[in-house]
């Protein structure tokens, strides 16, 4: 009886334990919404960009929304999406109190203050992107720590010191890019130990000494940035295989007989990547030298004397003082004129646009979040300060963003034909889910319809992204891939479709539901103030003609509210695609009146 009384106690204790087990395998709600709160007072000091960050709110609640987080399966923040949002704060150490962090993506932003050596403690950040912005400081070397990292993006930036050997122990890394900062030094050999590095860009820096030859080396290796730098000596040949992948302009000391641009070494048999042998740099001459090393040539199996051992002590290290100084007065002089050359070389890349970087991608391989790569092409990046244009498309209260091609590949899978949603003769719009979860609708515009001039490009981009109304489809942001000659638009994703599935629906279409007669003329309202907008004038707003209304053009969101779709994309398109456009609406009878006298 004993031990069946004692049954339910042990059921009710085994009960407890587990509920133990599987509150302490996730950390505390609010931990991390403390951290989230402390998180949003570093990177938004203002609180008016992270309103929907609040204390009484759950970041992986259902029915409350955190801008920009994503959380896992298991209630855990996962994500934090807020570049381009204009955060002018820092980041701060208590981002490392999100122990499930698998992604941190702060970059096109304005934030300030070192990198926090706390997120080393991270253990499953996989994708780090701090890049354009102002921070400063070092390279923490707990970063070295982070076993999960497969991307460190940090160009655009102003860090200073060596970079860290410890990078070198990030076995999953695939993307290291440190450009355009302030970083000295050496590169260090060790990042030859990464197995899994397919792009390394430390451009646009202040590193000097030889190229390792362990670079060349790595088997993954396709893209490899080292141009405006001080770097010497020879190139190891292995590098030979990049091709057009490795870039080395404006190191002028560097040789290499095998590369089109650099001088031939004076050993062509030195490529180990080490500075190569100038005997005449040394103020000793050879005679001197070999008399010097002969010293001891003419003792006997005795020994010498201890006075004749003082004086060829004394000459040898007379020698290495001398040797020394001379090398250190020619580093010094070769320093100078380097860096006063750089100062040249990296005002005159400033004007080309601040962000460069190559066109190079890499695949998405993580499932939980897509890697980002930029293929950002020089003055093509409007949101850059050194845009030739000066162009800014994320002021204060758009939406607009710069993405980049590689968020724009992964979001629609490749733009998979599974994700197509239609198809015109000069684009074609895919279905995208972006790294923050939230739905999209890409625009893809083929090569030969994209403007070619950037001028005309950019103020059509600057005209559509002005346009804001509750009756239009909003444009989420843009991308230009100079390489491909293609340009994307990021829309908002409208749920029901377009308007012409409602207008003729037939018995069999059980998915599609019939409009009852509020529902029609709340469409039809929403339609004629979309246009009423278009054709009005506004403060920073110009009138508009849609030039191509239709009910395929009309779309419905998940509340039935209608959107007008490709408003103004004709700014953004040839003008022969344009002509070929207007004359089959033309034909059809759908050209507006007003277009005869406004255009």
């Amino acid at each position: 009886m004993a031990s069946r009384s004692s049954l339910p106690r042990l059921l009710h204790l085994l009960l407890l334990i587990s509920a133990s087990a599987a509150s302490s395998s996730s950390p505390p709600r609010n931990a991390e919404l403390d951290a989230l709160m402390e998180l949003k007072e570093a990177l938004d000091p203002t609180g008016r960009l992270l309103a929907s960050w609040v204390r009484g709110g759950d970041p992986c609640g259902r029915g409350d929304y955190f801008e920009g987080v994503s959380c896992d399966a298991r209630g855990r923040v996962s994500a934090i999406s807020l570049q381009g949002k204009g955060l002018a704060g820092t980041v701060p150490p208590a981002v490392a109190m999100l122990p499930g962090l698998t992604g941190l993506y702060l970059h096109y932003n304005d934030l300030g203050g070192g990198i926090p050596r706390e997120l080393g403690g991270l253990p499953e950040l996989a994708e780090l992107y701090l890049g354009v912005n102002n921070l400063s400081g070092i390279i923490p070397v707990e970063l070295g720590r982070l076993a999960s990292l497969q991307v460190l993006q940090l160009g655009y930036n102003q860090l200073s010191g060596s970079i860290p050997t410890q990078l070198g122990q990030l076995k999953k890394l695939t993307v290291l890019a440190l450009q355009s900062n302030q970083l000295t030094g050496a590169i260090p050999a060790s990042l030859g130990d990464l197995p899994a590095l397919t792009r390394l860009d430390l451009s646009s820096n202040q590193l000097f000494g030889s190229i390792p030859s362990k670079l060349a080396e790595i088997p993954q290796l396709s893209a490899l940035n080292l141009r405006n730098n001080t770097l010497s000596g020879s190139v190891p040949s292995g590098l030979k295989k990049l091709h057009e992948g490795f870039r080395y302009e404006n190191n002028s000391e560097l040789c290499g007989a095998q590369f089109d641009s650099l001088k031939p070494c004076p050993d062509d048999g030195n490529d180990d990547g080490k500075m190569p042998h100038k005997p005449e740099s040394s103020s000793i001459k050879p005679q001197q030298i070999q008399k010097t090393a002969d010293l001891n040539r003419n003792c006997d199996n005795g020994g010498c004397s201890k006075p004749s051992t003082l004086s060829a002590g004394a000459v040898i290290a007379g020698t290495i003082i001398i040797v020394a100084g001379a090398a250190a007065c020619g580093l010094s002089v070769f320093s100078w004129h380097r860096r006063q050359k750089q100062k040249v070389s990296s005002s005159v890349e400033h004007l080309e646009g601040r962000l460069s970087m190559d066109q190079s991608k890499e695949t998405c391989q993580r499932s939980a979040s897509s890697l980002i790569n930029v293929e950002y092409s020089s003055g093509w990046d409007t949101s850059s300060e050194g845009s030739q244009h000066g162009v800014r498309l994320s002021s204060e209260g758009s939406p607009s963003v710069r993405f980049n091609l590689e968020e724009v590949e992964c979001a629609t899978q490749y733009f998979s034909d599974v994700n197509l949603l239609g198809k015109s003769n000069f684009a074609a719009t895919y279905k995208g889910i972006m790294r923050d979860g939230s739905v999209v609708a890409v625009k893809s515009i083929n090569k030969s319809s994209c403007k070619s001039e950037e001028a005309d490009f950019l103020k059509g981009l600057r005209m559509l992204t002005s346009l804001r109304h509750e009756n239009l489809v909003g444009l989420r942001g843009f991308c230009r891939s100079r390489a491909r000659g293609e340009c994307f638009l990021v829309y908002e994703f409208m749920a029901n479709g377009s308007l012409s599935r409602y207008l003729d629906v037939k018995d069999d279409d059980a998915d599609v539901t019939v409009l009852d007669w509020a529902t029609r003329v709340s469409i039809i309202k929403g339609i004629a103030k979309g246009i009423d907008y278009l054709h009005s004038s506004k403060p920073n707003k110009t009138p508009l003609i849609h030039q191509s209304i239709s009910a395929d053009k009309v779309l419905i969101d998940h509340m039935f509210v209608p959107h007008l779709s490709g408003a103004g994309l004709h700014k953004l398109l040839a003008d022969d695609v344009v002509f070929s456009t207007l004359k089959d609406s033309a034909a059809m009878g759908y050209l507006p009146p007003e277009y005869t006298t406004t255009g």
